[in-house]
């Protein structure tokens, strides 16, 4: 077993890293009404509530991608806060403010943190809204645990639709060694947006610092079955970016046409696994579209 079974920190100096670069990418994110630390058997779960606009609807819980905790939104809350109320979640056991204390250790285990994370929150069901793993965090409790659970919206996420392709899985090595320059990391990271500069980006920045300065330990996520997919009780919606490198787009939409029961796929061809800054406004408008059929009070 490591000498240190959870995520954690390698340094005070590196968490000072991340926490300028956390705190200034979170500027460009619109203030949230309360902030909460909700304990769970895992650790101490950091929850943003945002106000929106107010109606019948579930509101949202927006998991983020691997590394990039809740400023990876700031493209999308305005105009998703325009639909209904939210939260956002930093993912336990990842760089953010979530703070892991207990080993997780399987797929089950990362589905009970988010469960009793929602559990300690004063609505009784959410519309999950997941990027990248935050997509397959989203769909992992669907599949477990699905009682508090209205609709998922998955942007691209990986280990649903299709397996991580190896030139992923090479690629991704050298951007893992914390010693390496930052340039192998800025590297890894505009290759998945599409070839995007990402220097001097806030939301970048802060990244970067999380994959260097962070060590995660956790085992990797199992891919959902097709079997899975089919048998979800509730409405579930795939964006999928037709140019992402995080799985062949064209399988997972043909997956997810396959076994979706509601038969809900939106695919942005000209989008790159950062679809969520790519096309916000079109996120939103699917979203709204889809929530106004399936969302039910």
């Amino acid at each position: 077993m490591p000498k240190n079974p959870v995520g954690h920190w390698n340094s005070a100096s590196g968490y000072d890293d991340y926490r300028s670069k956390y705190d200034a990418a979170m500027r460009d994110v619109p203030a949230p009404a309360t902030v909460h630390d909700i304990r769970t058997e895992f650790g101490l779960v950091r929850v943003y509530r945002f106000t929106g606009a107010q109606g019948n609807r579930h509101p949202l819980v927006l998991l983020p991608g691997t590394s990039s905790g809740t400023p990876v939104w700031a493209d999308n809350l305005k105009s998703l806060l325009a639909i209904t109320d939210g939260y956002a979640i930093d993912l336990l056991g990842e760089p953010g403010m979530s703070i892991q204390s207990k080993p997780i250790t399987s797929d089950a285990d990362k589905a009970a943190w988010l469960d009793q994370t929602l559990a300690a929150l004063p609505e009784k069901r959410f519309n999950l809204l997941g990027l990248s793993i935050g997509g397959w965090t989203a769909m992992n409790l669907a599949v477990r645990l699905p009682d508090r659970i209205a609709t998922v919206t998955t942007l691209d996420a990986v280990y649903v639709y299709d397996g991580l392709p190896l030139e992923v899985v090479i690629r991704s090595l050298p951007a893992t060694v914390k010693w390496l320059p930052r340039s192998w990391r800025d590297n890894f990271n505009s290759y998945t947006a599409g070839g995007k500069p990402v220097e001097h980006v806030p939301v970048a920045d802060m990244i970067e610092s999380g994959m260097k300065n962070y060590t995660m330990r956790q085992p990797q996520p199992h891919r959902i079955t097709e079997e899975q997919l089919a048998d979800l009780p509730m409405p579930v919606l795939a964006i999928i970016a037709g140019r992402s490198v995080m799985h062949d787009p064209a399988k997972a939409r043909s997956t997810a046409e396959r076994a979706l029961r509601t038969k809900t796929v939106a695919f942005y061809p000209d989008a790159s696994h950062a679809v969520n800054g790519e096309y916000p406004d079109r996120i939103a408008s699917d979203l709204r579209g889809f929530l106004d059929t399936h969302d039910t009070p």
